[in-house]
């Protein structure tokens, strides 16, 4: 029986044991069959034993009962004397319904050591000889059996389970032994039965990702096709970097999720593989090389390390010179990038401001009607603005001239130019170089009031003053080199 029960192991151990994977599953068993009766008791008399086969098919219920069809076959044999005598074979089949200790409450489902109990209804058919005080007492006869028993399943792996039981069987008013003075209540004839079997799954467990760990263990049922996954159906993660072996670009250095596994020990976002400064955190468009002045230029390659922020450079990362707007003042400091041609500027390229007390003298001039006559009231504030252009050598004067609208647009416009050049001849017979006066009309076009009345009117008939700074000298490019 033992040589059996090796071979049954081996024969069945790509198997899987009955699970909630695998619902069914079939046992085969050897048991010791111990008789009591009317001829006496073999009950733990294991020299007394006698031996028969068994199967059954189990199905998996919940965790804590499963339902099975068992079959097993015996020989029972006693004697007294040669005149009483008997020997019945016993088929026994029983419905059994097991209730599993191992169901999570005291042990685990998949634990080693896996108690149980069994209740087990069903039909002893047996075929009766012998004889009984010379009698015979041959019959086949069918009984009402109830078996209940306890046992032990041992768990050796997930493909084979090997289980121990005892139990005993009470065929109802069954006389195995054909004694004719029966007791009262019919049930003197029962036998013992110890089991020893093996249990193995029948099928496939479920297993959606195909990668050998069935659903109901695999914490990772999602796994593509192919992927060499670990006992709980997981991805090989041999760096333990929480990047899959399949994914991981860097598969024996652990490294970070973001980089598709790989290091990156300046924490720079740029893996160190393709990493031109690993241990100095930079840009990726740089190849991870830090730019200290942010000029595009790495550090390693940056001639000109300090070049301030916004500066134009060159492929050494030195500043390139630019004046767009030509005042002297690199576009990098120029903060007035715009300012006119010829301009006077200040460190930063912005237009020079004039002296606050030479602006106040910017005072109009008045003209009579149709006139280019100075009027003599006037005098004085213009002998302030020649003094102002002696002490501001670099200063010039724009005079602007005016009429008001009587007259053409064509008079006007001309009678305007002849009102500025009137006042830049004072100003040059004052000493005043003229290379320093700029006048220009506007004829009627740009009047101070409406020309409603004669009061207007005489506002809008004026010279206008503007100081400025002389232009900048424009740089003389250098001679082109003859051949």
């Amino acid at each position: 029986m033992l040589a059996l029960l090796c071979v049954t192991v081996l024969a069945t151990s790509q198997g899987r044991a009955q699970n909630s994977d695998q619902r069914t599953a079939v046992s085969l068993s050897g048991s010791a069959y111990q008789y009591k009766g009317s001829l006496g008791s073999d009950f733990w008399k294991w020299d007394r034993n006698k031996y028969g086969p068994g199967i059954g098919i189990n199905r998996y219920l919940t965790s804590g009962a499963d339902l099975g069809l068992h079959l097993g076959y015996v020989k029972l044999k006693g004697s007294q004397s040669s005149s009483t005598f008997f020997n019945t074979g016993v088929v026994n089949v029983n419905l059994a319904l097991k209730l599993k200790l191992n169901n999570g409450w005291a042990l685990k489902e998949e634990s080693v050591v896996q108690p149980y109990l069994l209740l087990a209804p069903g039909l002893a058919f047996t075929s009766r000889e012998g004889q009984v005080r010379g009698r015979n007492i041959d019959e086949n006869k069918t009984y009402f059996d109830a078996f209940g028993a306890a046992g032990i399943t041992f768990r050796l792996s997930d493909a084979v389970g090997i289980f121990l039981q005892t139990g005993q069987h009470f065929p109802l008013n069954g006389n195995i032994d054909g004694e004719f003075n029966r007791d009262a209540n019919k049930i003197d004839d029962r036998y013992l039965q110890h089991t020893l079997g093996v249990t193995f799954g029948v099928g496939k467990p479920k297993d959606t990702d195909a990668d050998g760990v069935p659903d109901r263990k695999d914490k990772c049922p999602g796994t593509p096709a192919g992927v060499k996954v670990d006992a709980n159906g997981c991805p090989l993660d041999a760096d333990a970097d929480g990047v899959p072996d399949y994914q991981d670009k860097c598969p024996t250095e652990k490294g970070l999720p973001t980089l598709e596994g790989c290091p990156d020990r300046d924490n720079d976002g740029v893996r160190d593989s393709e990493d031109a400064c690993p241990d100095a955190a930079g840009t990726a468009a740089l190849k991870g090389c830090p730019d200290t002045d942010a000029d595009g230029v790495a550090d390693p390659n940056d001639k000109c390390p300090g070049t301030p922020a916004g500066t134009p450079v060159d492929a050494n990362g030195c500043p390139l010179v630019v004046d767009k707007d030509s005042d002297g003042v690199l576009d990098s400091l120029d903060r007035c990038p715009d300012t006119p041609a010829g301009a006077r500027v200040d460190s930063v390229g912005c237009p020079l401001a004039i002296d606050s007390k030479t602006k106040a003298l910017e005072v109009p001039v008045r003209f009579r009607t149709n006139s280019t006559t100075i009027d003599r009231r006037s005098y004085p504030a213009i002998t302030r603005m020649v003094r102002a252009l002696a002490a501001h050598p670099d200063y010039n004067l724009r005079i602007t001239g005016h009429a008001d609208s009587r007259g053409t647009e064509e008079y006007n416009q001309a009678l305007s130019e002849r009102r500025a050049e009137a006042v830049k001849r004072y100003f040059t017979g004052k000493g005043v170089d003229p290379n320093r006066i700029i006048t220009e009309g506007r004829g009627e076009t740009e009047p101070v009031v409406p020309d409603t009345s004669p009061a207007n009117m005489a506002r809008n008939r004026r010279v206008e003053f503007h100081f400025d700074y002389m232009p900048a000298a424009t740089p003389t490019p250098p001679p082109t080199p003859q051949p």
